[in-house]
Protein backbone atom coordinates (compact mmCIF):
# COMPACT_ATOMS: atom_id res chain seq x y z
CA UNK A 1 0.00 0.00 0.00
CA UNK A 2 1.25 3.49 -0.92
CA UNK A 3 2.14 6.12 1.67
CA UNK A 4 -0.58 8.48 2.48
CA UNK A 5 -0.42 11.49 5.44
CA UNK A 6 -0.45 14.91 6.17
CA UNK A 7 2.31 15.73 8.97
CA UNK A 8 1.91 19.62 10.61
CA UNK A 9 5.11 20.48 12.25
CA UNK A 10 4.16 22.51 15.27
CA UNK A 11 5.93 25.87 15.39
CA UNK A 12 8.00 25.84 18.51
CA UNK A 13 11.73 26.61 19.21
CA UNK A 14 13.73 23.93 22.11
CA UNK A 15 16.67 24.66 23.62
CA UNK A 16 18.17 21.51 25.46
CA UNK A 17 21.18 21.44 27.77
CA UNK A 18 22.35 21.07 31.15
CA UNK A 19 22.30 24.72 32.64
CA UNK A 20 19.73 26.00 30.66
CA UNK A 21 16.84 27.52 32.87
CA UNK A 22 19.29 30.05 34.29
CA UNK A 23 21.04 30.95 30.91
CA UNK A 24 18.84 30.82 28.10
CA UNK A 25 15.58 31.58 28.98
CA UNK A 26 16.85 35.93 28.98
CA UNK A 27 17.69 35.45 25.73
CA UNK A 28 14.18 33.38 24.54
CA UNK A 29 12.38 36.27 25.99
CA UNK A 30 14.43 38.57 24.18
CA UNK A 31 13.73 36.59 20.97
CA UNK A 32 10.54 37.51 21.48
CA UNK A 33 10.77 41.18 22.38
CA UNK A 34 9.11 40.66 25.51
CA UNK A 35 10.03 43.55 28.43
CA UNK A 36 7.60 42.70 31.21
CA UNK A 37 7.26 39.08 31.87
CA UNK A 38 5.36 36.99 34.40
CA UNK A 39 7.01 33.78 35.76
CA UNK A 40 4.23 31.13 36.66
CA UNK A 41 5.22 28.38 39.48
CA UNK A 42 3.79 25.76 41.76
CA UNK A 43 4.46 26.04 44.85
CA UNK A 44 6.90 23.29 45.66
CA UNK A 45 8.58 24.59 42.35
CA UNK A 46 8.73 28.23 43.29
CA UNK A 47 12.50 28.60 44.60
CA UNK A 48 13.53 27.25 40.99
CA UNK A 49 11.11 29.39 38.84
CA UNK A 50 12.61 32.23 41.35
CA UNK A 51 15.98 31.60 40.21
CA UNK A 52 14.79 31.53 36.33
CA UNK A 53 13.26 34.84 37.42
CA UNK A 54 16.24 36.20 38.88
CA UNK A 55 17.99 35.43 35.65
CA UNK A 56 15.51 37.47 33.37
CA UNK A 57 16.57 40.72 35.79
CA UNK A 58 14.04 43.73 34.69
CA UNK A 59 11.93 41.63 32.32
CA UNK A 60 10.58 40.01 35.10
CA UNK A 61 7.61 41.34 35.85
CA UNK A 62 7.02 39.24 38.91
CA UNK A 63 6.16 35.55 40.33
CA UNK A 64 2.72 33.91 40.85
CA UNK A 65 3.14 30.80 42.54
CA UNK A 66 -0.46 29.74 41.96
CA UNK A 67 -0.58 26.36 40.01
CA UNK A 68 -2.01 23.37 41.05
CA UNK A 69 -3.01 20.05 39.66
CA UNK A 70 -5.89 19.76 36.98
CA UNK A 71 -5.76 23.82 36.64
CA UNK A 72 -9.24 24.44 38.47
CA UNK A 73 -11.01 27.69 37.02
CA UNK A 74 -10.74 29.47 40.06
CA UNK A 75 -7.10 29.39 40.02
CA UNK A 76 -6.88 30.25 36.09
CA UNK A 77 -8.75 33.33 36.72
CA UNK A 78 -6.08 34.50 39.87
CA UNK A 79 -3.35 34.00 37.55
CA UNK A 80 -5.27 35.72 34.02
CA UNK A 81 -5.94 39.12 37.14
CA UNK A 82 -2.33 39.11 38.47
CA UNK A 83 -0.38 39.14 34.43
CA UNK A 84 -2.96 41.74 33.87
CA UNK A 85 -2.45 43.49 37.03
CA UNK A 86 1.28 43.73 35.87
CA UNK A 87 0.64 44.44 32.42
CA UNK A 88 2.46 41.50 31.68
CA UNK A 89 3.58 40.99 27.87
CA UNK A 90 4.64 37.54 27.99
CA UNK A 91 4.47 34.44 30.27
CA UNK A 92 7.90 31.88 31.70
CA UNK A 93 5.93 28.30 33.37
CA UNK A 94 8.33 26.74 35.10
CA UNK A 95 7.44 23.41 36.61
CA UNK A 96 5.66 20.09 35.78
CA UNK A 97 2.18 19.85 33.78
CA UNK A 98 0.62 21.96 36.46
CA UNK A 99 2.99 25.24 35.53
CA UNK A 100 2.82 24.40 32.28
CA UNK A 101 -1.27 24.16 32.11
CA UNK A 102 -1.76 27.26 33.78
CA UNK A 103 0.94 29.11 31.60
CA UNK A 104 -1.58 27.88 28.75
CA UNK A 105 -4.71 28.92 30.64
CA UNK A 106 -3.53 32.74 31.03
CA UNK A 107 -2.27 32.53 27.36
CA UNK A 108 -5.33 30.66 26.23
CA UNK A 109 -7.65 34.12 28.51
CA UNK A 110 -5.16 36.92 27.34
CA UNK A 111 -3.24 35.90 23.75
CA UNK A 112 0.43 36.32 25.49
CA UNK A 113 3.08 34.22 24.34
CA UNK A 114 4.18 31.31 26.58
CA UNK A 115 7.79 30.07 27.09
CA UNK A 116 7.78 27.26 29.23
CA UNK A 117 10.84 25.43 31.40
CA UNK A 118 9.85 21.90 32.31
CA UNK A 119 11.21 20.41 35.82
CA UNK A 120 9.09 16.74 34.85
CA UNK A 121 8.76 14.89 31.95
CA UNK A 122 4.98 15.62 31.71
CA UNK A 123 5.47 16.62 28.17
CA UNK A 124 2.09 19.43 28.65
CA UNK A 125 4.93 21.90 27.10
CA UNK A 126 5.34 20.33 23.33
CA UNK A 127 1.38 20.53 22.95
CA UNK A 128 -1.47 22.91 21.61
CA UNK A 129 -3.79 21.54 24.20
CA UNK A 130 -5.43 23.16 26.83
CA UNK A 131 -7.25 21.85 29.84
CA UNK A 132 -9.46 23.41 32.93
CA UNK A 133 -11.15 21.82 35.95
CA UNK A 134 -14.89 23.20 36.87
CA UNK A 135 -17.50 21.40 38.86
CA UNK A 136 -15.36 18.20 39.06
CA UNK A 137 -15.11 18.13 35.16
CA UNK A 138 -11.96 18.27 33.15
CA UNK A 139 -12.68 20.08 29.85
CA UNK A 140 -9.71 20.10 27.64
CA UNK A 141 -9.47 21.51 24.13
CA UNK A 142 -6.99 22.28 21.46
CA UNK A 143 -5.61 26.32 20.66
CA UNK A 144 -2.55 27.42 19.05
CA UNK A 145 -2.59 30.50 21.07
CA UNK A 146 -1.59 28.01 24.25
CA UNK A 147 1.77 26.70 22.83
CA UNK A 148 4.90 27.48 23.68
CA UNK A 149 7.07 29.78 21.22
CA UNK A 150 9.63 28.57 23.15
CA UNK A 151 11.26 25.26 25.74
CA UNK A 152 13.93 25.22 27.69
CA UNK A 153 14.74 21.56 28.92
CA UNK A 154 17.40 21.74 31.44
CA UNK A 155 18.19 18.42 32.82
CA UNK A 156 19.84 19.55 35.84
CA UNK A 157 16.42 20.65 36.78
CA UNK A 158 15.48 17.38 36.85
CA UNK A 159 17.34 16.50 39.16
CA UNK A 160 15.33 17.87 42.29
CA UNK A 161 12.09 15.43 40.88
CA UNK A 162 11.78 12.76 43.74
CA UNK A 163 12.32 9.06 42.22
CA UNK A 164 8.71 8.08 42.68
CA UNK A 165 7.41 11.07 40.84
CA UNK A 166 10.66 10.84 38.45
CA UNK A 167 9.14 7.20 37.27
CA UNK A 168 5.27 8.39 37.32
CA UNK A 169 5.98 11.18 35.12
CA UNK A 170 7.97 9.41 32.59
CA UNK A 171 5.38 6.60 31.94
CA UNK A 172 3.33 9.91 31.98
CA UNK A 173 5.43 10.80 28.99
CA UNK A 174 5.20 7.35 27.54
CA UNK A 175 1.60 6.95 27.40
CA UNK A 176 1.58 10.61 25.33
CA UNK A 177 4.04 8.17 22.79
CA UNK A 178 1.68 4.71 23.19
CA UNK A 179 -1.00 6.34 21.69
CA UNK A 180 0.37 8.21 19.06
CA UNK A 181 1.28 4.96 17.63
CA UNK A 182 -2.40 4.28 17.34
CA UNK A 183 -3.49 7.45 16.63
CA UNK A 184 -5.95 8.18 13.51
CA UNK A 185 -3.79 10.77 12.19
CA UNK A 186 0.25 9.62 13.40
CA UNK A 187 2.21 9.99 10.56
CA UNK A 188 5.51 8.13 9.81
CA UNK A 189 7.33 10.64 11.77
CA UNK A 190 5.22 10.60 14.69
CA UNK A 191 5.81 6.68 14.59
CA UNK A 192 9.44 7.40 14.60
CA UNK A 193 9.59 9.97 17.07
CA UNK A 194 7.49 7.81 19.44
CA UNK A 195 9.30 4.80 19.17
CA UNK A 196 12.63 6.12 20.50
CA UNK A 197 10.57 7.81 22.94
CA UNK A 198 9.39 5.00 24.75
CA UNK A 199 12.88 3.11 24.07
CA UNK A 200 14.81 6.25 25.66
CA UNK A 201 12.41 6.28 28.54
CA UNK A 202 12.01 2.69 29.23
CA UNK A 203 15.74 2.57 29.41
CA UNK A 204 16.30 5.70 31.16
CA UNK A 205 13.88 5.60 34.43
CA UNK A 206 15.03 2.39 35.73
CA UNK A 207 18.39 4.47 36.25
CA UNK A 208 16.83 7.35 37.41
CA UNK A 209 14.86 6.06 40.07
CA UNK A 210 18.02 3.28 41.29
CA UNK A 211 20.67 6.80 40.92
CA UNK A 212 18.65 10.28 41.33
CA UNK A 213 21.68 12.10 41.17
CA UNK A 214 22.89 10.72 37.36
CA UNK A 215 22.81 13.35 35.45
CA UNK A 216 23.13 11.27 32.16
CA UNK A 217 20.34 9.52 32.93
CA UNK A 218 18.14 12.64 33.58
CA UNK A 219 18.80 13.71 30.01
CA UNK A 220 18.09 10.65 28.49
CA UNK A 221 14.63 10.54 30.21
CA UNK A 222 13.94 14.24 29.26
CA UNK A 223 14.85 13.49 25.71
CA UNK A 224 12.50 10.80 25.76
CA UNK A 225 9.97 12.77 27.70
CA UNK A 226 10.76 15.47 24.75
CA UNK A 227 10.01 13.18 21.98
CA UNK A 228 6.55 11.73 23.94
CA UNK A 229 5.48 15.12 24.19
CA UNK A 230 6.06 15.92 20.60
CA UNK A 231 3.88 13.08 19.76
CA UNK A 232 1.03 14.23 22.38
CA UNK A 233 1.12 17.78 20.24
CA UNK A 234 0.98 16.18 16.71
CA UNK A 235 -1.40 13.12 17.25
CA UNK A 236 -5.32 12.84 18.70
CA UNK A 237 -5.44 10.73 21.91
CA UNK A 238 -7.28 7.98 22.26
CA UNK A 239 -9.19 6.12 25.50
CA UNK A 240 -6.47 6.44 27.35
CA UNK A 241 -6.24 10.12 28.23
CA UNK A 242 -10.15 10.35 27.81
CA UNK A 243 -9.61 7.94 31.52
CA UNK A 244 -7.00 9.88 33.11
CA UNK A 245 -8.98 13.72 32.50
CA UNK A 246 -12.56 11.29 33.59
CA UNK A 247 -10.33 10.16 36.93
CA UNK A 248 -8.23 13.57 37.84
CA UNK A 249 -11.19 15.73 36.90
CA UNK A 250 -14.07 13.66 38.51
CA UNK A 251 -11.71 12.30 41.44
CA UNK A 252 -8.75 14.79 41.83
CA UNK A 253 -6.41 11.56 41.26
CA UNK A 254 -3.00 12.51 40.94
CA UNK A 255 -2.37 12.80 36.94
CA UNK A 256 1.33 10.68 36.81
CA UNK A 257 0.36 7.76 39.00
CA UNK A 258 -3.42 7.56 37.39
CA UNK A 259 -1.55 7.66 33.69
CA UNK A 260 0.83 4.93 35.47
CA UNK A 261 -1.60 2.54 36.49
CA UNK A 262 -4.26 3.06 33.22
CA UNK A 263 -1.64 2.28 30.82
CA UNK A 264 -0.99 -1.31 30.98
CA UNK A 265 -4.75 -1.81 30.82
CA UNK A 266 -5.50 0.38 28.48
CA UNK A 267 -2.82 -0.75 25.88
CA UNK A 268 -3.62 -4.60 27.01
CA UNK A 269 -7.27 -3.94 25.54
CA UNK A 270 -6.20 -1.92 22.38
CA UNK A 271 -3.74 -3.94 21.15
CA UNK A 272 -5.46 -6.47 18.89
CA UNK A 273 -7.01 -3.64 16.89
CA UNK A 274 -3.50 -2.12 16.33
CA UNK A 275 -1.03 -4.55 15.30
CA UNK A 276 1.44 -2.07 14.01
CA UNK A 277 1.91 0.44 17.07
CA UNK A 278 2.08 -2.92 18.99
CA UNK A 279 4.56 -3.80 16.92
CA UNK A 280 6.40 -1.12 16.92
CA UNK A 281 6.44 -1.02 20.60
CA UNK A 282 7.62 -4.79 20.79
CA UNK A 283 11.26 -3.48 19.13
CA UNK A 284 11.02 -0.47 21.91
CA UNK A 285 10.55 -2.26 24.85
CA UNK A 286 12.65 -5.29 23.35
CA UNK A 287 9.45 -7.79 24.73
CA UNK A 288 6.57 -9.68 22.81
CA UNK A 289 4.38 -8.36 25.61
CA UNK A 290 3.95 -4.46 25.80
CA UNK A 291 1.50 -4.51 27.84
CA UNK A 292 2.73 -6.76 30.38
CA UNK A 293 6.28 -5.12 29.89
CA UNK A 294 4.98 -1.83 31.15
CA UNK A 295 2.90 -3.16 34.15
CA UNK A 296 6.98 -4.58 35.56
CA UNK A 297 8.31 -1.14 34.31
CA UNK A 298 5.83 0.36 37.00
CA UNK A 299 6.55 -1.94 39.75
CA UNK A 300 10.63 -1.59 38.93
CA UNK A 301 10.07 2.18 39.31
CA UNK A 302 8.27 1.73 42.84
CA UNK A 303 4.90 3.05 41.51
CA UNK A 304 1.45 2.75 42.11
CA UNK A 305 -0.22 -0.57 40.47
CA UNK A 306 -3.50 -0.16 41.25
CA UNK A 307 -6.17 2.50 41.07
CA UNK A 308 -7.20 1.85 44.25
CA UNK A 309 -3.82 2.82 45.44
CA UNK A 310 -4.09 6.21 43.46
CA UNK A 311 -7.30 6.65 45.27
CA UNK A 312 -10.44 5.76 43.91
CA UNK A 313 -13.25 4.36 45.51
CA UNK A 314 -14.48 1.39 44.82
CA UNK A 315 -17.98 2.98 44.05
CA UNK A 316 -16.41 5.55 41.80
CA UNK A 317 -16.03 3.17 38.69
CA UNK A 318 -19.64 3.45 37.87
CA UNK A 319 -19.18 7.16 37.31
CA UNK A 320 -15.96 7.34 35.13
CA UNK A 321 -17.99 4.80 33.02
CA UNK A 322 -21.13 7.73 32.68
CA UNK A 323 -18.67 9.69 31.98
CA UNK A 324 -15.94 8.14 29.15
CA UNK A 325 -19.31 6.68 27.46
CA UNK A 326 -20.69 10.06 27.12
CA UNK A 327 -17.53 11.66 25.51
CA UNK A 328 -16.43 11.23 22.00
CA UNK A 329 -12.63 10.38 21.72
CA UNK A 330 -10.63 8.81 18.82
CA UNK A 331 -9.29 5.26 19.63
CA UNK A 332 -8.74 1.80 17.12
CA UNK A 333 -10.89 -0.44 19.53
CA UNK A 334 -14.81 1.13 20.56
CA UNK A 335 -15.33 0.17 24.50
CA UNK A 336 -18.78 -0.20 25.77
CA UNK A 337 -20.07 0.07 28.91
CA UNK A 338 -19.19 -3.35 29.59
CA UNK A 339 -15.95 -3.37 28.31
CA UNK A 340 -15.06 -0.06 30.18
CA UNK A 341 -16.40 -1.54 33.82
CA UNK A 342 -14.37 -4.45 32.98
CA UNK A 343 -11.10 -2.68 32.50
CA UNK A 344 -11.69 -0.01 34.94
CA UNK A 345 -11.99 -2.94 37.29
CA UNK A 346 -8.87 -4.59 36.25
CA UNK A 347 -7.06 -1.61 36.73
CA UNK A 348 -8.51 -0.97 39.81
CA UNK A 349 -7.38 -4.14 41.77
CA UNK A 350 -3.82 -3.98 39.76
CA UNK A 351 -3.52 -7.23 38.62
CA UNK A 352 -1.50 -8.23 35.59
CA UNK A 353 -2.78 -7.04 32.33
CA UNK A 354 -4.35 -9.21 29.98
CA UNK A 355 -5.90 -8.88 26.53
Amino acid sequence: MSLEFVHEALPMRVVFRAGAATTAVAGETERLGLRRVLVLSGRHGEDTARSVAASLGAVCAGVHPGAVMHVPVKVADEAVSVAQGLDADGLVAVGGGSAVGLGKAVALRTGLPLLAVPTTYSGSEMTPMWGLTEDGVKRTGRDRRVLPRSVVYDPELTLSMPPALSGTSGVNALAHAVEALYAPDATPVVSLMAEEGVRALAEALPRVVADPGGLDARGRALYGAWLCGACLGATTMGLHHKLAHVLGGAFDLPHSATHTVLLPYVLAFNAPAAPEATAALRRALATEDPARALWELGGRLGAPRSLAEVGLPADGIGRVVELVGAASYANPRPADADELRALLTKAYEGAPPAG
